[in-house]
């Protein structure tokens, strides 16, 4: 089964550029559209203006970290119904937990694989 996420708008919000690169290519080569964001202050400038589809959003960033991203989109009347996916290098109990607080809908450990890029993606979309 191939996906087709042609016109699909996906944000990817990382600090890191392996990151942002990797999601990016992986997903371009899924045929969706990405922007990407260094961290939450530039993703929120970029939201309003892309209005993505699913967010990706790294939890450890510099100025404002993942959980504080999170909670500003989802606290935004417009984009509430976003679906926002966490990353972390971290596979703990305690993150998952928080990132449920803050209303993400899911959440990934780094590195992820292509299927579970997408499989997330297919989960919401």
């Amino acid at each position: 089964m191939t996906d087709n996420f042609q016109d699909l708008k996906v944000m990817v919000i990382d600090d890191s550029k392996t990151i942002r690169r990797t999601a990016e290519t992986l997903l371009k080569k899924a045929g969706c559209e990405v922007i990407t964001a260094t961290d939450g202050f530039d993703a929120l400038a970029k939201i309003a203006d892309s209005k993505p589809s699913i967010i990706f959003v790294d939890i450890m960033m510099p100025r404002l970290d993942g959980y504080q991203t999170c909670a500003l989109i989802k606290n935004n009347s417009a984009f509430k119904g976003t679906p926002v996916i966490m990353l972390s290098s971290k596979d703990g109990l305690f993150d998952k937990a928080k990132g449920r607080i803050v209303g993400s809908d899911e959440y990934l450990t780094k590195p992820f694989s292509k299927d579970e890029l997408l499989g997330a993606i297919r989960q919401y979309m």
